[in-house]
């Protein structure tokens, strides 16, 4: 035990964190990276199904990404109760109950034998996974010293990253193999293991203080974050770069099996390597945001998004490639920043804060990630490819009235 956290007991009172280097930091880091893993491996998975749904089911585009987008707006409308509970339940033990949980619903999702049945026990896998994500920054914020929640708050996006690559890598070969239902099931295995390793390495927390009965109620709290301007600039940025970042990652498979470029679909989940590049941006984020700022570092990589953009409007299959690593990058330079800001800014509520941010990525994730599908059976690629940069034209523009000079003030 290190000499800060001898004098902090369970209240929390003197507890400045554990710092990076010392065993019970990486302990958590670590269980966080699983927690990640395990949470969007089952989120994502289906994304890269959506081919052979379509098949399948004799849906549309859209329609077929609905079973992502069900995932996703469950786990929007948990992130509040999971926040709310776990302020009386401790940390650790919420993010326990989730996993558990959404691994139950996982295994059920490849049984269901309607379409209608598939997307509602999405949802199911959405609502049981809410946990994590409302309130793993916020856990951080609370184990660790201040200097490192950021860097950690990046491992942690990095584990959702390497989830996200493995589920869809996983379930896109399978699925064309072997068939959809056995892809997702290898996936909610992957799943399975990864909440195990988070059971088995997650710390008792020190830093969490039980939310007292006659503490501010929830309505405040949450109230109290909506009327904050800054931290309304730091929920659009999850509202609106996660919501291009769905769109992409949705409808570029169709893109490029499409004639146009013809790829084979076992072939099509390779292009998820490309998130590869959110994983390393992931990483790198925290740090460079400790260093240049935070809003140059979400103005920067909002900018990279764009040049992505342009490069996915090419014809040329290299370029395509390309131009989504620059554009995950990119994404993954901004995302991470705006979520530790989530927890580390607010005034009031941390919990509810950073649930918040949570709540609003994934529903532009959910939303964009259905409704820009109607543009893309509609209009196609390029005029997708519009709507993206527009979506991330105004993310910027809400970053730089609302960050601006906030970091000195805080």
């Amino acid at each position: 035990m290190n000499s800060r956290g001898a004098s902090g007991g369970a209240d929390g009172s003197s507890w400045r964190g554990f710092e990076r280097g010392e065993p019970q930091y990486r302990r958590i880091v670590l269980a966080l990276f699983a927690a990640g893993f395990a949470t969007f491996a089952q989120v994502f998975d289906a994304q890269a199904v959506l081919p052979a749904l379509r098949t399948d089911f004799g849906i549309s585009a859209a329609t077929a990404a609905l079973t992502v987008s069900a995932t996703t707006i469950g786990l929007a409308l948990s992130v509040l109760p999971w926040a709310s509970l776990a302020d009386r339940i401790g940390r650790t033990r919420a993010m326990k109950l989730s996993l558990l949980a959404a691994t139950v619903f996982s295994v059920v999702v490849p049984l269901m034998p309607t379409f209608e049945a598939v997307v509602v026990a999405r949802g199911f896998v959405g609502l049981a996974l809410g946990a994590v994500p409302a309130i793993a920054v916020a856990y951080l914020a609370e184990e660790l010293h201040g200097a490192w929640v950021g860097v950690a708050a990046g491992t942690y996006v990095a584990g959702n990253t390497i989830g996200g690559i493995a589920g869809r890598l996983v379930a896109g070969p399978l699925a064309e193999l072997v068939g959809w239902r056995i892809g997702l099931a290898v996936v909610a295995v992957l799943g399975a293991a990864a909440a195990a390793a988070f059971w088995l390495l997650v710390p008792e927390p020190r830093g969490f203080v039980r939310a007292p009965t006659g503490g501010a109620p929830l309505r405040a709290r949450i109230l109290g974050n909506l009327r904050d301007p800054t931290m309304l600039a730091i929920f659009a940025q999850g509202l609106l770069l996660m919501g291009a970042f769905a769109v992409v990652y949705n409808y570029l498979g169709f893109q490029i099996a499409s004639p146009a470029f013809g790829v084979q679909e076992t072939l099509v989940s390779l292009i998820f390597l490309a998130y590869l590049a959110g994983t390393v941006a992931s990483r790198l984020s925290g740090a460079l945001a400790e260093r240049f700022g935070p809003l140059r570092m979400i103005l920067a990589g909002t900018a990279l998004m764009l040049v992505g953009l342009l490069l996915l409007a090419s014809s040329v299959l290299v370029v395509v490639f390309t131009g989504l690593v620059v554009f995950t990058f990119g994404c993954f330079s901004a995302h991470p920043v705006a979520s530790g800001l989530s927890g580390r800014w607010a005034r009031v509520g941390r919990a509810q804060a950073t649930a918040i941010y949570q709540l609003s990525w994934l529903g532009g994730t959910a939303f964009f990630g259905w409704a820009v599908g109607l543009v893309y059976d509609a209009s196609g690629w390029q005029a997708t490819l519009a709507t993206v940069a527009g979506m991330c034209l105004v993310a910027a523009l809400a970053a730089s009235a609302g960050l601006r000079g906030s970091a000195r003030r805080r």
